[in-house]
């Protein structure tokens, strides 16, 4: 593992894929999301920052993150927010957060969404890995 936390963009030959690592879910969360951002090419303005309070209920941890990667793409592309810091909290199946960001300055390239093509949390020696796939 490159670091404790951390993501790196994969070839992917139609859409684009994300591997991402942490030691622990809230960081597995929090590197997905900032990977994503990063893939997209997001800014932000340095306005008035805004805080974002949602929580999320899944069947299991995948489709948690696949809900939470979704609940961000929304803020950015319906608000126009970009999300840079992240207050996560994660139980079975249940997630709260605390999201803040400042407006979008722009975006490079649009996400249309998360899929769950090949999406599985893996246990490694030093935590936790996902690869995320999103639809371009």
């Amino acid at each position: 593992m490159q670091g404790s936390s951390g993501y790196c963009e994969r070839e992917h030959t139609a859409d684009w894929e994300l591997e991402v690592w942490a030691t622990d879910l809230e960081g597995l969360f929090e590197s997905a999301a900032r990977g994503m951002f990063a893939m997209c090419g997001a800014r932000g303005r340095p306005d008035e920052r805004q805080v974002h309070k949602f929580s999320l209920e899944a069947v299991d941890y995948e489709s948690l993150l696949v809900s939470f990667l979704q609940e961000l793409l929304y803020l950015s592309e319906m608000e126009g927010r970009f999300i840079d810091t992240y207050e996560l909290h994660i139980e079975p199946y249940h997630f709260e957060a605390v999201v803040a960001g400042t407006p979008l300055a722009g975006l490079d390239k649009e996400i249309k969404a998360v899929t769950y093509h090949n999406l599985k949390i893996v246990p490694t020696e030093d935590g936790l890995r996902v690869r995320i796939v999103f639809d371009v």
